[in-house]
């Protein structure tokens, strides 16, 4: 290379020992003969190589000069004659003389400058710089200090896809708005948290549309700083729908807790620790989860529709929990501005909505105790609300008014018992009486109490700003003067909140009717702690002891605010708890003898639930309900939390049992199929937050997801697509979950043999009593009880002899399944020693059997299989469990298949409400669904009717939609899932002929149904009858038909 323009004519340049350089400009002679050396002057080319900042300098340049050229070859490489010693020398020492490499670099880096331009310093080096020598940035010491560690990393820590410094997530999930601040300090409300007698832990319930989040806005109106809280009127805030689709949507999602410092009529302040639970049918588990802590629940009935679905749902379920109950009666502003209702006819409204509840609570509570839990308002149990309005009071708290406006002498108690039922006040004797006076009168809950307050609306609502005053004044208040230049709604707000004052009424509703956080404790360790109730540690959460071994009950997990952690809500029932703690979290499929799910880790933080916000605490001690930092990492659905170290054996508590089920499936597969781990994870999460949800992975390798709705599923995938996953998802058309049945005996006796043929086992499958799988289902019966009360419960309820109720031996496909096992067999003709040795093999074929049935790989329900007789192998060996329990799968799949299989649908309870114009389209509308009504009642007091129906939950989807199209949107509906039933037509019948795009006929549905979910699950069409059933069986059906095509 030419060491003035970095011309390629030449390439001799070998770098190392004997390097040599070439120049091909003409070289100056001199005398001798030899090669000159070049001027220290760069040439016009060396400027140009200088420029592009290859070549520095030319001094010590070696030229061909006269050179044989024969001695090189085209790329200029020595190929003459080897070189003797001497010469060799010779050229090591001219070499020698040049600078080396290193020195080279170190010139050319001297005399480079940032700009590019020759730094003309009149000694060129002539250092050839390699690119990756060049030194273009600072070193990190340069950059950062001396005192800076730099540390190199040479394998990437994370995937590329994965940001360095990642974004500033925002939660596009929560609701907007920032968290109010109290009007308590949080060392009083930590006080009042560790006295357990002060603290009340309520669900409050209701129908959908109840006034139960608005209840809990005027609640925290009254505790919270809230600015400007009369103009709520107009636009409440809705404080515990924390989400931002719950604001959206005008509906609650997600229960949300809230913990309130309350005063009761004396000024004592308590905790309300209180738990808003939606209304929609759909999301009927945040109602059972909220109910599982608790020790009571506040019901919200809506005054002017009264008891309805919602209503009863959360009656069961408190009925099912043991909880006791109180009642406000919301909304009763609308008896005067809707219905305009006269006030006698607002009374007989009020009481025949408190009538209906006590119907309902009659109807699924037990005959014992009944009378302690009669729902009445002068039993202090009832409360009325308008909390739109921001007022509400009891009979109680009225007669307390009453008495300070007209300066009565009475005890407000006594004149609480007497302004509710049939009793007038008679003037002229100053007494109540059960008759009304001479001269007619009203009764005294609408003379003292209605009257008064269709006052306040009618003044506020139809009279000028003076009236107003007048009126004030005589009920001994005064509003702010910008109070009357407002719109009607808030200045209706600020005068009925001046007049009734705080909630005190309805906090003596709480404090009087449900149990404190230390009674209420001793009920749930008794309900749901599956460990002895005669241990030291139940004996400490009876008595919600702080200084006892730590217990913690988890039922619910809320994400954190970027939705990848989850915070436990539970409740601390024995102990304390603080942030740094140790723990151990069991899960559910913990056991003593299994504790593989059971994890350790450490709380990193301690708080006391305040809706949108949280207020860190100190400590939690028994009776409070606690959010925990730190545990979610094992926790799928419930957990129970133990000390890391703990004396005594731990067990943990119950799981939750829910009234519905999931019965609404769709399947999920991310639009990019590289973004799948990310979907699975996200599923993963999504199981962590809905309780009642179910993921499945089938074996086609789709994943499914099963809810109780449309909503509800609609609600999981925009979690899914926004919050957990962030991917982009794609989902498959709405299908249900099917069951299988029988409806016959077997025909003849099923038999099933080992592989090795040591073995051999005979069942029969029949159809369960009507009600029986219900039971079991609900925990009427359970096979934890001793084999005594497990017979005496068949025995008394479903008329079982003796012998066939002491011998069920499981139920299936888990132990509360709607499918029984027994054995059936004599001591006469089998060893039961040897039976009973292969028993738990039996039970875990018959359960797998139960769990997928061999229609279309959906669970049995309502079968009783039955052993009739088994041949057992004496030695151990052939008799092992990979023997028995896929024989004992196929004999119940044998038995089930010749005892006249059928499908199971599930289906809904719908309930719609309805002008009465509108009937008639709601039954056609219903008929083309293959529904059908029930029931259809006019709502007392209102122009509405509510009709009552049945309807596949298969035929449901898009029914909302097509019956507000039928009504011009004047019908709203709810449904929920009420029970199962067979489908019409025979899934074996192989004449029926499926045409696609077609509606099958309704004889022909279970064949549809049977055969799309076949394909669907990636299986054949039909049932391989050859694969259940083993050869010698085959040829007894063959000899059998024989014979009975010999008879005909």
């Amino acid at each position: 290379q030419c060491v003035h323009c970095c011309s390629f004519q030449f390439l001799g340049v070998v770098l190392g020992k004997g390097a040599r350089r070439l120049d091909h400009h003409p070289p100056r002679s001199r005398a001798g003969g030899g090669p000159e050396r070049l001027p220290h002057a760069p040439s016009a080319d060396h400027a140009r190589c200088r420029v592009r900042g290859t070549v520095l300098s030319v001094e010590g340049c070696i030229t061909a000069g006269a050179m044989d050229e024969s001695l090189y070859d085209e790329f200029g490489n020595y190929v003459g004659p080897e070189l003797s010693g001497s010469e060799q020398e010779e050229e090591e020492e001219q070499v020698q003389q040049q600078p080396g490499a290193e020195d080279m670099d170190a010139q050319a880096g001297s005399e480079v400058e940032e700009d590019g331009e020759e730094e003309d310093d009149g000694a060129p080096s002539g250092a050839l710089v390699l690119h990756e020598d060049k030194k273009y940035y600072p070193s990190a010491e340069e950059l950062y200090g001396a005192g800076t560690e730099t540390l190199v990393q040479e394998e990437d820590a994370q995937p590329l896809e994965v940001p360095i410094v990642a974004p500033v997530r925002r939660a596009r999930h929560e609701a907007g708005g920032p968290a109010l601040a109290p009007r308590f300090t949080p060392e009083f409300l930590g006080s009042l948290l560790a006295t357990p007698e002060l603290c009340r832990n309520v669900t409050l319930a209701g129908h959908i549309h109840a006034g139960k989040t608005l209840l809990m806005d005027m609640l925290v109106e009254q505790t919270h700083v809230v600015p400007d809280a009369a103009a709520l009127a107009d636009a409440p805030m809705r404080y515990t729908d924390t989400r931002a689709d719950e604001q959206r949507r005008g509906i609650s999602i997600k229960a949300a807790p809230v913990s309130l410092v309350v005063q009761g009529l004396s000024g004592k302040s308590y905790v309300a620790s209180i738990l808003d639970a939606p209304g929609h049918l759909d999301f009927g588990d945040e109602l059972s989860v909220s109910l599982r802590l608790s020790d009571g629940m506040l019901l919200a009935v809506d005054a002017a529709e009264g008891a309805a679905a919602g209503t009863e749902r959360a009656v069961r379920a408190a009925a099912a929990e043991g909880l006791a109950i109180a009642l406000v009666v919301t909304k009763v502003d609308r008896l005067i501005t809707e219905l305009k209702l006269p006030p006698a006819d607002a009374y007989h409204k009020l009481r025949h909505v408190v009538e209906e509840v006590n119907a309902l609570v009659r109807a699924h509570y037990p005959a014992e105790g009944a009378a302690d839990r009669v729902l009445d308002p002068r039993r202090g149990n009832v409360a009325f609300a308008a909390p739109l309005y921001g007022w509400s009071f009891t009979l109680e708290s009225f007669a307390v008014l009453q008495s300070e406006v007209q300066r009565l002498a009475l005890d407000p108690r006594e004149l609480a018992r007497r302004l509710w039922g049939d009793l007038w006040y008679h003037a002229d004797v100053r007494a109540f009486r059960r008759a009304p006076p001479a001269g007619g009168g009203d009764r005294s809950f609408v003379q003292f109490v209605l009257e008064p307050l269709y006052k306040i609306y009618a003044t506020v609502l139809g009279e000028d700003d003076a009236a107003v005053r007048e009126l004030m004044a005589e009920l001994g208040v005064a509003l702010r003067p910008a109070a009357y230049g407002a719109n009607v709604r808030p200045l209706l707000k600020e005068a009925c909140t001046a007049v009734f004052g705080s909630a005190a009424g309805l906090v003596e509703v709480l404090v009087r009717s449900l149990p404190s956080a230390r009674a209420g404790t001793a009920t749930k360790v008794a309900r749901w702690y599956t460990g002895p109730q005669d241990s030291e540690a139940a004996g400490h959460m009876r008595a919600c002891n702080p200084r006892g071994p730590l217990a913690v009950y988890v039922t619910k997990l809320f994400p954190t605010a970027d939705a990848t952690a989850f915070d436990l809500f539970g409740r601390v029932l024995s102990g304390t708890v603080k942030p740094g703690d140790k723990v151990r979290v069991l899960g559910e499929a913990y056991t003593p003898e299994d504790e593989e799910d059971a994890a350790t880790a450490t709380v990193t933080g301690v708080w006391a639930a305040q809706g949108r916000a949280r207020q860190p605490l100190a400590r939690a001690v028994a009776g409070n309900w606690v959010l925990l930092g730190g545990l979610d990492a094992t926790v799928a659905k419930t957990a129970t939390l133990v000390p890391e170290f703990g004396a005594e054996e731990a067990y943990i508590f119950a799981p939750l049992t829910f009234g519905a089920q999931a019965v609404v499936k769709i399947a999920t597969e991310p639009l990019n199929p590289s973004e799948l781990p990310k979907m699975v994870e996200g599923l993963r999460k999504l199981n962590k937050s809905y309780p009642m949800l179910v993921t499945k992975v089938e074996e086609s390798g789709e994943h499914t997801i099963f809810g109780t709705g449309e909503l509800y599923l609609d609600s999981v995938m925009k979690d899914l697509r926004e919050m957990y996953a962030e991917v982009e998802v794609k989902v498959a058309d709405p299908v249900v979950a099917f069951c299988e049945t029988v409806v016959e005996t077997s025909s003849l006796k099923c038999f099933a043999e080992t592989p090795n043929k040591k073995n051999k086992i005979t069942m029969i499958a029949e159809p369960l009593e009507k009600g029986l799988a219900e039971d079991i289902e609900r925990g009427a019966v359970s096979m934890d009880w001793t084999r005594k009360e497990i017979s005496t419960f068949f025995q008394s309820k479903y008329d079982w002899d003796i012998l066939a109720a002491r011998s069920i031996w499981a139920f299936g496909p888990d132990n509360s399944g709607p499918n029984i096992l027994m054995d059936d067999t004599l001591p006469s003709e089998v060893d039961k020693t040897l039976l009973n040795a292969v028993r738990e093999s039996i039970v875990q074929g018959f359960q797998w059997g139960a769990r997928e049935g061999p229609l279309c790989d959906e669970p049995l329900r309502n079968c009783k299989f039955k052993i009739m007789d088994a041949v057992v192998a004496p030695e151990p060996l052939h008799r092992g469990g990979g023997q028995v329990i896929p024989t004992a799968r196929r004999a119940c799949y044998s038995a089930f298949l010749m005892a006249t299989p059928r499908l199971m649908e599930p289906v809904y309870a719908v309930e719609i409400q309805t002008p009465a114009d509108c009937i008639a389209a709601i039954y056609n509308v219903l008929a083309k669904r293959r529904g059908h009504v029930t029931a259809d009642v006019p709502r007392p007091g209102t122009p509405v009717f509510l009709v009552r129906a049945f309807l596949p939950v298969i035929e449901s989807f898009g029914f909302e939609t097509d019956l507000r199209y039928h009504t011009q949107g004047q019908a709203f509906c709810l449904s929920a899932f009420d029970h199962w039933q067979i489908v019409p037509g025979d899934p074996l019948d192989r004449s029926v002929v499926l045409r696609p795009l077609e509606p099958a006929p309704v004889q022909a549905l279970a064949r549809d149904f049977m055969v799309k979910t076949r394909r669907r699950k990636g299986m054949s069409d039909d049932v391989s009858v050859n694969k259940y059933f083993d050869d010698p069986m085959l040829l007894e059906l063959a000899r059998q038909d024989a014979e009975l095509n010999a008879m005909f």
